[in-house]
């Protein structure tokens, strides 16, 4: 048991080390050398547990995959409405991107040129935001005129744009920078009662948020 515990941690300190470095450094230029030493293990351990820097960085998009169905899962608190569950999702979204540096990490492998994503987070994303859009839909959530299709291009493009700007400036993943999104698309998206209940700024606090 002792054995398979270290095992475990050690895998998942590579994990972490080689999120830090492809977060750091791009895929391309992040090295095994580098990630085992960050990771404090020897390069024999790190080739122990993964083949190839390739099989790393599947294993952050799938570590990646399982953080964002936490931060984003499929239903919301009993009595939310449909929207504000959306809406609460893309704050989770950001503050998970900007201290979660393995999800972080998965996104950012998603739009790496050099290499294939195995689990394609920005398309994760893309799926979890028409489901949620959906059932707005048939809970009638949506201001006339307004199709699924049009929510999920609004919502997914202001996110992973402000998920590919934060890389560099964190600001764009501001709990306020999230906020004003929602105030301007919020009065085109949400019938007139939805709309009156809604909070933009999310209807939920958390230790990170202010």
């Amino acid at each position: 048991m002792a054995k398979q515990e270290r095992a475990v941690r050690t895998r998942e300190a590579l994990i972490r080390a080689a999120a830090e470095s492809f977060d750091q450094d791009g895929f391309t230029v992040a090295s095994l050398t580098r990630i085992s030493s960050r990771a404090g293990v020897s390069s024999g351990a790190l080739h122990f547990h993964f083949a190839s820097k390739a099989a790393l960085a599947d294993a952050v998009e799938e570590a990646a995959a399982t953080a964002l169905r936490t931060v984003a899962p499929d239903t919301g608190h009993l009595g939310t409405s449909r929207l504000q569950h959306l809406v609460d999702a893309t704050h989770r979204l950001a503050e998970a991107l900007r201290d979660d540096v393995v999800l972080r990490a998965g996104f950012e492998l998603s739009g790496e040129a050099a290499r294939e994503p195995h689990t394609d987070l920005r398309m994760s994303w893309r799926d979890r935001v028409e489901r949620q859009a959906r059932r707005c839909e048939e809970s009638g959530e949506l201001r006339e005129g307004v199709t699924v299709g049009r929510v999920v291009s609004a919502v997914v493009a202001a996110t992973v744009g402000f998920e590919v700007l934060g890389v560099r400036d964190r600001a764009w993943l501001a709990p306020g920078t999230v906020t004003e999104f929602w105030r301007l698309l919020l009065p085109t998206l949400a019938s007139d009662a939805v709309a009156a209940r809604v909070r933009p700024e999310g209807s939920f606090r958390s230790a990170g948020r202010r």
